[in-house]
């Protein structure tokens, strides 16, 4: 082994670069004026109203169902906080205005405001008075903030009531601060805890340059017996869709299997579910970041900028119903829409000849990709009209027309459906083609099929592409970077034996561009 190796080199020069970069922080730290800082975060950004999802269960809350202009209701809890070094006063604030700060929340209007604070900090309620500028125009978007005198480390909360717009709409903080600034943060320290700068630095200081070194001696010194090409070792979570969590948990077998040392748990928890918890690691370390991918049905709409989505396959996915109930000619898409907006009640309404049962529409909860495909595409665009009216579509106790329940999984949901005669859902194609008792309903004509979607120029409605999301970009030499490669270089059989496209095939290049 070569002490002078051009890998060694580069570790060496490392640890070095780290230990100047850690006393150049102590030197800034211990002789340079920290400037005034009012830091800003949105703690909490979370729809209210009917049909919001409370973990497993659907909660009906309905208090604004009636209330005028309370339409898209939305609750934010914004965070406003001194995370300088120095406290900031009345005259800091550099606004010509009366008021300090502006809060806008964009395409949204604000209803309602509470302002909470932590205790000790008795002093900071007494400024929150229209004399002192706090308010806000009822209908409008802005909200109007005093100038609160922040000592460091002090902070305060803003509970808004919106409506009018969906969560994730830009929210931001407007003002000024002599010889400072007002920027949005990402504090990981306790919530009512200041951060403590000096001693963090130096915790920070030694951490990194033991970290270096440590890492340059293994370097140097390590066995440079090379790994299979192309794997990585280490622990990943794959979270989100249901429907295509039999592919991805193939997907890892065959990777741990061909890459030793790899630990890859697949936890299907819904597509929107699993996008979010990818999200929620805002704040964590690079590495924890990197541990997580979250495949989701169709492209999220929650996912953010911090996610990058990745294109893996082109899914197909089929309209299913109980097979006592004879289709034959399938239904169009017309149909369809009419029997998920609660027009259709009874199946003989639309179609004399079919038996007068009750319509059972069993459907995914709202953390669904396959239900956001079935709503963009089928639906077009529309949400499912008929309110949930039981939890698991239990008809001898629910006598509403139609019946409708909310499921938690694709399998769930085609074990419902064969269950209950009249029931109709919607699921991954491989997955209806594997249960008894149920039959694919072809729609417009066309049978689901992964031969139906290359038609041209009248393809099968019913398909989504399938995306993986991971926070940034993968890191190089990361599991989850590997575990990617190894989908779109080594995974095309595996996935064509769910009855999906490969987005990496030549054709499935072209469908997965053109359905993005």
């Amino acid at each position: 082994m070569e002490l002078l190796s051009a890998e060694n080199v580069v570790a060496v020069a490392t640890a070095v670069a780290g230990i100047v970069a850690s006393a150049v922080m102590v030197w800034y730290e211990r002789r340079v004026p920290r400037r005034k800082r009012i830091g800003y975060r949105v703690q909490m950004d979370n729809p209210i109203g009917d049909d919001v999802a409370s973990g497993r269960a659907n909660v009906r809350v309905g208090l604004f169902d009636e209330a005028p202009g309370m339409h898209q209701a939305t609750l934010v809890l914004l965070r406003i906080e001194n995370d300088g070094s120095q406290g900031i006063g009345h005259d800091d604030y550099t606004s010509r205005e009366l008021h300090g700060l502006t809060a806008v929340f964009t395409d949204r209007s604000i209803r309602g405001v509470s302002v909470t604070q932590p205790p000790g900090t008795d002093h900071l309620m007494s400024h929150f008075t229209p004399h002192a500028g706090f308010g806000y125009d009822n209908g409008g978007n802005t909200l109007r903030i005093p100038r609160v005198p922040l000592n460091r480390g002090e902070h305060f909360k803003v509970l808004v009531l919106l409506s009018g717009g969906d969560v994730g709409c830009d929210i931001r903080l407007i003002g000024g601060i002599r010889d400072g600034e007002v920027h949005p943060n990402r504090s990981a320290t306790p919530d009512d805890k200041p951060p403590l700068f000096s001693r963090a630095a130096r915790l920070i200081t030694i951490m990194l340059t033991v970290s270096v070194l440590t890492l340059s001696t293994i370097v140097v010194f390590r066995d440079d017996s090379p790994p299979p090409l192309g794997c990585e070792q280490g622990t990943l979570t794959v979270t989100g869709s249901t429907a295509f969590a039999p592919v991805v948990r193939d997907l890892a077998k065959e990777y741990e299997k061909d890459c030793e040392g790899s630990d890859i748990t697949v936890e299907a928890r819904g597509s929107s579910a699993g996008v979010g918890e990818l999200a929620a690691l805002e704040g964590e370390s690079r590495s924890k970041q990197a541990s997580m991918i979250a495949f989701h049905d169709g492209a999220s709409k929650r996912a953010g900028t911090s996610l990058t989505p990745h294109s893996i396959a082109l899914s197909v996915f089929a309209l299913v119903v109980n097979d006592s109930l004879k289709l034959p000619q399938g239904l169009s898409l017309a149909d369809v829409r009419r029997i998920y907006a609660g027009d259709v009640k009874y199946w003989d309404e639309l179609n004399p000849d079919l038996p007068h049962w009750r319509v059972v529409l069993v459907s995914r909860d709202a953390d669904s990709g396959t239900r956001q495909v079935f709503q963009d595409q089928v639906l077009d665009g529309a949400w499912e009209g008929v309110p949930s009216t039981s939890l698991d579509c239990d008809i001898q106790t629910d006598r509403s027309a139609p019946v409708r329940c909310e499921l938690d999984s694709t399998e769930e949901v085609l074990e419902k459906v064969a269950e209950i005669r009249g029931a109709i859902g919607y699921s991954e194609l491989n997955l209806a083609t594997a249960q008894k008792n149920l039959t694919r309903v072809p729609l417009d004509g066309a049978t689901a099929s992964v031969a139906a979607i290359e038609k041209e120029p009248d393809p099968y409605p019913y398909f989504g592409v399938e995306y993986a999301y991971t926070y940034g970009d993968p890191r190089g030499g990361s599991l989850a970077g590997s575990f990617l490669d190894y989908i779109g270089d080594s995974g095309e059989t595996v996935i064509r034996s769910h009855d999906h496209v490969p987005c990496t095939a030549p054709e499935g290049d072209r469908l997965c561009r053109d359905t993005t």
